[in-house]
Parts: structure tokens; C-alpha cells; sequence
């Protein structure tokens, strides 16, 4: 894990950057995804898939007689139409593509355990939405650094709306969880069997004895007819807890919900 990273040939820095109220620099990327390449496509499926159900747990988990179709559909992933399955769809998409920016584009370690302990496909997991690790070397430093990311995502066809200042928002609230997120993060990785993932959290869990950079991440994925850089320019990061550590970035593509149900489609057709 991860599976792989073909996908993010597709994530481009668009050179853009939208100065926000309290001068800030936010760039913008934009994602621009290939249906028509069938490999890629497939290979992402498995990738996107894998974080919800290993492929070599799926027939041992699905209920006698259920194909694996189904259940991934009605047992493991958000719903297509029945709510909130469409926004918990929206949001897991956009987690999973910021945290496929930060391990292939910033070499970040991020351990992938949101979403295959849900008991309830339908509902959103608890606690920060993306940790990325970074180490220096299995002795604890000062310049190890914990990045928690606050991923919002607005992929329907909609007016525009400030997705960045909801993750502004929402990130401020993410020191005050992070025991608790890392804590899960561990439990998860224990039910993997990933102890090196553990060890690299446990590292994480001793800022008293061992300090280490802590900085924060705000994300907006919208798709293209959501995307008003003029509301964007409004967001403000003067309530963030901790705004000069916070990093910022804005991820555009066109018609991202149709891509995301394809995306959910192609993984349970392909399993």
C-alpha cells in the first residue's frame, strides 16, 4: 500500500494562485483525468477499492452467495443515490486524492485507515481527515514533521460556495483531536498487521519528550462550475489556531461527481 500512482500523472499545478483576504497564496491545481485510459483507470479502481476492502479479504468478509459486486456496493461503499452516500462519495474521493498528493508529491507517509472499519458504509469516518508523517531517521528528531490536512470537497454541478473557508474552519479543530486520530490511526494499522506504520505513529504520540513540527493543511476539491476564484479570494485564516502553519490548496477538475460514481462503478465491476 498504496497500490499505485498512475492516477496523479493527472494532478497538475496550474501555476495559478489566488491571494485571499488576509494574504495568503493558495494554488491551484487542477485534475485532468482520462476516462478513455482504460489501464489507468483500472489501476486506480483497485487503488481506490484497496482502502475500503483488501482484495484478498473480500471473499472472506462478504456474505455467502454475494457477489463481490454487490458487496462492495451495498455493504462496503458510500451508496450512489440513497443520502448521504453522494456526499460521503464526494468527500472520501477528495481525502483520498489529497493524500495521494501528498505521499507521490511530497513524500509523505500516510497510513490508509479511514475507511475499511466502518461499520456503516453510508456514514463518514470520525477524526482528521488526512495525517501525513514525516521522518528523519528511527531516532526521534526535532525536524520530524506531522502535517493534518482538512479536506473539503464540493463536486456537484452547483453554485459556488467557500469550500476553502469551511476547511480553513475545520481545521482549527484538528489539534484538539489528534490523540485521538492517531490513536485510531494505530488501532487500524494493528488490525493490518503494519507495524512499521505503528511504529512510525507511536513516534508521533511523544511530542512532550520528543517535539516535532506539527502544521496544518486546508483543501477545497471542487469541480470546475464550483470553482469561483472570487469567493475563494474571501477566506480568511485570522480564527485558525495556528495560521502561520497552516498550508493551503485548491484542487479543480471538470465534472468530478460523474468521475467519482464511474470511479466506485469500475471498483466493484473490477473486484
Amino acid at each position: 500500500m498504496p497500490w499505485t500512482k498512475e492516477h496523479i500523472q493527472w494532478l497538475h499545478d496550474t501555476g495559478e494562485v489566488i491571494s485571499i483576504s488576509t494574504g495568503d497564496k493558495v494554488p491551484v491545481f487542477e485534475f485532468a483525468y482520462d476516462v478513455t485510459n482504460e489501464e489507468a483507470m483500472s489501476h486506480w479502481a483497485r487503488h481506490f477499492r484497496n482502502h475500503y476492502c483488501a482484495d484478498d479479504a473480500i471473499e472472506i468478509l462478504k456474505p455467502q452467495g454475494m457477489t463481490n459486486k454487490d458487496y462492495l456496493l451495498n455493504l462496503k461503499f458510500p451508496h450512489k443515490t440513497k443520502s448521504p452516500g453522494p456526499s460521503i462519495r464526494a468527500g472520501d474521493f477528495a481525502e483520498i486524492l489529497v493524500a495521494d498528493y501528498l505521499v507521490f508529491l511530497h513524500d509523505y507517509y500516510v497510513p490508509r485507515t479511514r475507511y475499511d472499519r466502518k461499520i456503516i458504509g453510508n456514514e463518514s469516518s470520525k477524526g482528521s481527515d488526512v495525517l501525513g508523517f514525516k521522518q528523519k531517521n528511527k531516532t526521534p528528531s526535532s525536524k520530524d514533521e506531522l502535517l493534518i490536512y482538512e479536506v473539503k470537497a464540493r463536486l456537484s454541478e452547483n453554485k459556488s460556495k467557500n469550500t476553502l473557508q469551511t476547511a480553513i474552519d475545520d481545521s482549527s479543530k484538528d489539534e484538539a483531536r489528534l490523540a485521538e486520530s492517531l490513536n485510531g490511526a494505530k488501532q487500524r494499522l494493528y488490525d493490518q498487521r503494519d507495524f512499521a506504520g505503528m511504529g512510525i505513529i507511536s513516534r508521533f504520540q511523544k511530542n512532550v519528550d520528543h517535539p516535532y513540527k506539527t502544521k496544518f493543511g486546508a483543501a477545497a476539491v471542487l469541480t470546475d462550475s464550483s470553482c469561483c476564484v472570487e469567493t475563494l479570494a474571501e477566506a480568511s485564516t485570522k480564527e485558525h489556531s495556528s495560521p502561520t502553519h497552516l498550508e493551503m490548496i485548491v484542487i479543480r477538475g471538470p465534472v468530478l461527481m460523474s468521475l467519482v460514481h464511474e470511479l466506485y462503478e469500475r471498483a466493484a465491476n473490477e473486484a
